[in-house]
């Protein structure tokens, strides 16, 4: 039910899903005192602090079904005092699955 709004894409080690879930959004918005519509607004205004990245990259991990401690593995190594040119792409693409969901591939 939550391939519509999942992302899969390579991070630090190999593919991972990433999924914002009812959850992990809300977890989200109490990290960072703001709703999911203004996070949004700032990560496509370019007006977003940088925790805010591993933040979105981290939840959508444990939302997708990576353990929490896992995930914090992973952000802290492969997220964490990188070049935000790096990090945001993905938390972008996560943000905007959860945003506007997944185009369904049509087979050919």
């Amino acid at each position: 039910m939550t391939d519509q709004i999942t992302h899969r894409a390579f991070f630090g080690d190999g593919e991972h899903a990433f999924t914002l879930t009812d959850p992990m959004l809300a977890e989200l918005e109490r990290l960072t005192g703001l709703g999911v519509g203004a996070l949004y607004l700032q990560l496509v205004n370019m007006a977003y602090p940088a925790t805010i990245l591993i933040e979105i990259i981290r939840l959508g991990l444990i939302g997708a079904g990576t353990t929490p401690e896992t995930a914090k593995r992973l952000c802290a190594t492969y997220a964490a005092n990188r070049p935000l040119s790096e990090t945001f792409p993905l938390a972008f693409e996560i943000m905007e699955a959860r945003w506007s969901g997944k185009a369904e591939q049509v087979a050919a």
